[in-house]
């Protein structure tokens, strides 16, 4: 076995080289690094006097807040597995992860006690509950910490490839996986992002997290710990964008990560123009290709600060990385390569399958797959999945792409959204990117529908502009650009398109809500 440093001392070491410091914003509440070290030590003596040995599972469910943030860091002190679930997630879903994961503590923010004593009923393994500002039944966090305070900062030894954090997919089909990250290889994912993506880190710096911590957004904490810049949590549950531009003034904010559809919200607000933003140098954008339009308005409000990265939870964002110096939005401009999420990050390499597992010259399009020490030890107790994502080597991404001349990777879609249409392959992301062109398409999903005659055909959910579009205009629009095949067979209009937890805005949720709202209907062809 290969040792490795245990990732609490990212924030044992820079409390004590920064101890006053402001490390965490959130509210009114400001903290500095020496308490959220104390914080997270005091916790690491509570769970280790529970019986929580190395290894244990600790299940986390609670909105982004300070204990949320800092009980990471006392879980990994212990050498136990950080196991955070999305706040949104439903009573049985979070039953379902608790007996999975077999957790033997739940940390609940004190609004999610259902959550809890459905995962405490649902797993014969869950011995102990604590819950953020106290609750029926559950110790209390903030007690806690103060009956241990004093503890000494330090961390349990670990192995490379000892687990220390959980990560469970989103579960877009089946029930969710949990993909299992370890120090040695979250140690080399810290120092990946400072490398592609925030080189010039410093304790100057702030970073503001508009996405829960359980997901993309917690493996930025970790750069963010390593080199003393603060972070600044949202006051409120929702992601307003006002909020967020004061917060960007206020604390000169120059790191931000979050997902495509929460750019497009912010820099289509107004108050992206009443606020000073100038402070910002890397706006990180990844969870979902960005659409070349939006791109387009991002860059016009916020200049050469957008980075966009391709990853996935199984690969902890590391896959490719689009730097501003790369990220050319003139389509003129004899380097533009409109459409590309960008170069393999350092340390990854990537290739270009065909179904039979043969890798493809540049130019082809197939499934996207890595290598590289970013990539999961696999997934927690599920062999078929392991069997099927982990082949000759590689990682697949179930992702469908292409691979330019010089590196450059290019998403063409899911391998699971792509359809046939009367024998061709439909790819729904190139009919979103012509239709996202039109001035009165704000947003845009399109989706494979079984059809008797044609095998698929397709669906265009769209959400306009104040402009506005019809279905006449948008099927003229496209009749030049794209091939009949490719073209809708329908289009349906709403005022918003659901999104996931973290902001995607997942197929199978469209899908879904295409049938509970009438617009299709199970058996009948459009």
């Amino acid at each position: 076995m290969i040792s490795a440093m245990n990732l609490g001392r990212l924030l044992s070491d820079t409390a004590r080289l920064y101890p006053d410091l402001i490390g965490l914003v959130h509210g009114d509440q400001e903290t500095t690094w020496a308490e959220l070290d104390a914080n997270a030590s005091a916790f690491r003596d509570t769970l280790m006097k529970m019986g929580v040995n190395k290894g244990d599972r600790v299940m986390v469910q609670s909105r982004n807040n300070r204990a949320m943030f800092e009980s990471l860091w006392g879980i990994f002190k212990a050498g136990a597995v950080w196991v955070p679930s999305n706040f949104r997630q439903t009573p049985p879903e979070i039953a379902y992860v608790a007996k999975n994961s077999g957790a033997k503590a739940f940390l609940f923010e004190s609004m999610f006690a259902d959550h809890a004593a459905a995962a405490q009923e649902g797993s014969d393994a869950l011995e102990h509950l604590i819950a953020i500002g106290g609750s029926d039944g559950a110790l209390d966090y903030d007690q806690l910490l103060a009956d241990n305070a004093g503890a000494k900062p330090l961390e349990l030894p670990v192995e490379y490839n000892d687990p220390c954090w959980l990560f469970y997919t989103s579960g877009t089909t089946g029930r969710p996986k949990g993909a299992i990250l370890t120090h040695g290889q979250m140690s080399f994912v810290t120092n990946n992002f400072m490398a592609d993506l925030m080189p010039d880190l410093s304790r100057e710096d702030a970073s503001i997290v508009v996405a829960p911590l359980s997901h993309g957004a917690g493996c930025h904490v970790f750069p963010q710990v390593a080199r003393g810049a603060k972070t600044i949590l949202l006051p409120g549950e929702s992601m307003d964008p006002e909020t967020v531009w004061q917060l960007v003034e206020k604390y000169k904010v120059s790191n931000a990560f979050t997902v495509p559809t929460i750019v497009k919200m912010l820099v289509e607000h107004p108050s992206v123009d009443q606020y000073d933003h100038s402070s910002l140098r890397h706006v990180i954008h990844a969870g979902a290709p960005m659409y070349l339009e939006d791109q387009k308005t991002a860059y016009e409000k916020l200049g050469p600060v957008l980075i966009e990265y391709y990853g996935q939870g199984e690969v902890t964002g590391c896959i490719t990385v689009l730097r501003p110096e790369h990220y050319i939005i003139d389509e003129n401009d004899p380097n533009a390569r409109p459409g590309t999420c960008g170069l393999p990050r350092v340390g990854l390499e990537i290739g270009i399958r065909d179904g039979q597992g043969n890798m493809l010259p540049a130019g082809e399009q197939g499934e996207i797959c890595c290598k590289g020490p970013a990539v999961m030890a696999g997934y927690w107790e599920n062999d078929k999945a392991n069997a099927e994502v982990f082949q000759d080597g590689w990682f697949l991404t179930g992702d469908l792409g292409r691979v330019d001349e010089a590196g450059f990777v290019y998403i063409t879609g899911r391998a699971k959204d792509m359809f046939i249409s009367g024998g061709a392959n439909v790819y729904p992301r190139e009919i979103e990117e012509v239709l996202l062109t039109h001035p009165g398409v704000s947003e845009v999903a399109v989706l494979g529908v079984p059809d008797t005659k044609w095998g698929e055909v397709g669906v265009a959910v769209v959400v306009a502009t104040e402009q506005g579009a019809t279905a006449e205009d948008l099927s003229g629009f496209i009749n030049g650009e794209l091939s009949r095949y490719k073209h809708p067979k329908k289009y349906v209009f709403w005022n918003d398109l659901p999104k996931s937890g973290y902001g995607k805005v997942p197929k199978h949720l469209i899908r879904k809500t295409l049938f509970e709202r009438g617009d299709l209907v199970e058996g009948q062809d459009l």
